[in-house]
């Protein structure tokens, strides 16, 4: 964050990676924090119709999914 600020990319790509191990620890409210400032900052930086801000939702939908959450999980696959 320091290094590059923290509206770019490369800082979403880490908080991605945090959600990623958060989900796995079963963290999930902790998974969607990080991804949700991870698609913050690709919505911003790369717009919404950009498949890395596609994969943010997708992940984010994983997440609901695993939750058993499959209408909020439905909501973000679409």
């Amino acid at each position: 964050r320091k290094a590059l600020g923290e509206d770019h990319p490369d800082t979403a790509a880490t908080y991605n990676n945090m959600a990623l191990v958060f989900k796995n620890q079963r963290d999930y409210a902790k998974a969607l924090e990080y991804y949700e400032k991870a698609l913050v900052i690709k919505r911003k930086a790369l717009g919404e119709d950009h498949p890395s801000t596609a994969t943010t939702y997708n992940n984010m939908a994983g997440v609901f999914k695993s939750q058993g959450d499959y209408a909020n999980a439905l909501e973000y696959y679409e």
